[in-house]
């Protein structure tokens, strides 16, 4: 098992941002703390494989800074050497943890998931689609043909939904919340909406359906978006489940990796709670989970 960590370099927001920067340190040292030797600083990704999922002249105007200022509006961060780096490094995570999955059969990346990002455009604070290229490499590198990525985060994955709408191998399962953001929602292979204030049996019931839909795909590969923004309390997330509710979440989609006999990936996605710690916390557990599950 590895587990990696993309916060080598820290992004310049200014005061009252709402992007949560200050919890990913916390996530990987939390983890760390517990699991040392399975903690690696994630790589940054070549040009080359960004470009794999997204348009050159898009790359190219982040890479130059000449990103129109609509376009930076939205992404929801101000354009920087560092913004660049950072979003090279979560991408590079993911592919680090997709080539140890496919080796040893799972790896988390304590970053990515950042599933709003379209192949011409960045929004909702996803600069480059990680999960997306990842794809893109596993098919390249490994020949890896059906591929699913159950997207757990609260608010739909947009990007890839539309990076992958007409491509049959691959098989992209949305859960989130109806009346949340994006307020124009993509079509995914499977999207499951909830109500505010849906609470964990309810949304486990839909998981245990909607997991039975990915396994009737045969999949070779799975990405896990394990985003946390579900959980109650959450200033962005509108649903209402229990720390044991995301833990039974996540045990459901670890034991459909073990039930078909695929390697697992697992990105961090969104986690917005009014206590930090509790977002820490929930993010954690996944991993946690992960390690003592497939590890």
């Amino acid at each position: 098992m590895r587990l990696f960590f993309s916060d080598q370099d820290r992004l310049p927001l200014p005061d009252g941002h709402r992007f949560p920067a200050g919890k990913y340190p916390k996530i990987w040292r939390a983890l760390a703390d517990r699991h040392p030797h399975l903690v690696e600083l994630s790589p940054r990704a070549e040009w080359d494989e960004v470009a794999l999922a997204h348009a050159p002249h898009y790359v190219a105007s982040l890479r130059d800074g000449t990103l129109a200022t609509p376009a930076v509006r939205k992404l929801g961060f101000p354009w920087s050497e560092a913004l660049v780096n950072r979003s090279r490094r979560s991408v590079g995570g993911t592919l680090a943890a997709l080539r140890w999955a496919l080796i040893h059969g799972a790896a988390g990346h304590m970053a990515g998931g950042t599933h709003h990002a379209f192949a011409d455009r960045g929004e909702g604070f996803c600069v480059f689609n990680d999960l997306a290229v990842a794809i893109h490499v596993a098919r390249r590198d490994y020949a890896v043909g059906r591929i699913a990525v159950v997207d757990l985060d609260v608010h739909q994955g947009d990007g890839t939904a539309s990076l992958f709408r007409a491509d049959p191998g691959v098989f992209t399962l949305s859960l989130h919340g109806a009346r949340n953001y994006p307020f124009r929602k993509e079509q995914s292979s499977l999207d499951v909406a909830f109500d505010d204030g849906t609470t964990d049996a309810a949304y486990l019931d839909a998981l245990d359906h909607a997991l039975v839909a990915v396994a009737a795909q045969r999949p070779e590969l799975l990405l896990y978006q394990a985003g946390v923004d579900a959980l109650a309390g959450d200033r962005l997330g509108r649903l209402a489940l229990t720390h044991a509710g995301l833990q039974q979440r996540d045990a459901r989609v670890f034991a459909l990796a073990e039930r078909l006999r695929v390697p697992l990936v697992v990105t961090l996605g969104g986690g917005y709670h009014r206590d930090v710690d509790a977002s820490v916390e929930a993010h954690a557990n996944v991993y946690r989970g992960l390690v003592d599950t497939l590890g």
